[in-house]
């Protein structure tokens, strides 16, 4: 009688490749978001080079859906995946409408707070590609997703600021529109960091 063999079909492990180019992508935008708001100046130029980065970032968001639908065995589920890659593509799609705004709104100056919300977008980009990094070691994840709630609540606290800044009637309604939907993309962007950190801490409850 014959003997049977089991045969094994490899997981692929590029997933986690493609999340941490995502990862870089959102770092390299939050980086020029941060320059564009610290250095207020050729920000049509600036804006252009998000929004190519954002392109990019599509272009790898595609690459893990369509690698997602022929691939039978994937080293975490598939919907997890699926999840991972929409929030990180969401967060590219919030940066990217900020510099957007910039430009459409043809704003002169940015307000401070802005800056510091670039600045907390880049510190959580940086730590969210540290923690794809280190995929699949899901027991080591802790550290980063605590980091980024963190970063989270202190872009909270910037947020509401500057809200209350900005109807304390020391500006144009007009210029609060302009201004406010801004610092909603901005907050946006970092909501979303935290969803990307949620969801590293549901795949380390998961895979643990």
């Amino acid at each position: 009688m014959p003997r049977l063999r089991l045969r094994l079909i490899p997981r692929d492990e590029g997933f986690f490749e493609l999340f941490v180019r995502q990862a870089e992508h959102i770092e390299q935008a939050a980086q020029q978001l941060f320059d564009m708001i610290s250095s207020f100046e050729d920000v049509q130029k600036k804006a252009t080079r998000l929004h190519d980065l954002e392109h990019e970032g599509d272009e790898i968001t595609h690459e893990i859906m369509r690698r997602l639908n022929t691939t039978f065995v994937t080293p975490i589920d598939h919907e997890d995946i699926h999840n991972l890659a929409s929030l990180l593509d969401d967060v590219l799609d919030h940066i990217d409408a900020a510099a957007d705004l910039f430009v459409l709104h043809k704003i002169e100056s940015p307000l401070p707070e802005m800056k510091a919300q670039a600045d907390v977008i880049l510190r959580a980009a940086k730590t969210t590609r540290e923690a794809l990094q280190m995929l699949p070691k899901y027991d080591q994840l802790r550290q980063y997703w605590v980091e980024i709630n963190r970063l989270e609540n202190e872009g909270d606290r910037i947020y509401r600021q500057a809200v209350a800044d900005l109807f304390g009637g020391d500006y144009k309604a007009m210029d609060v529109l302009k201004w406010k939907g801004i610092i909603d993309e901005l907050e946006a962007a970092t909501d979303q960091l935290e969803d990307v950190a949620n969801a590293l801490e549901g795949l380390a409850l998961k895979q643990g």
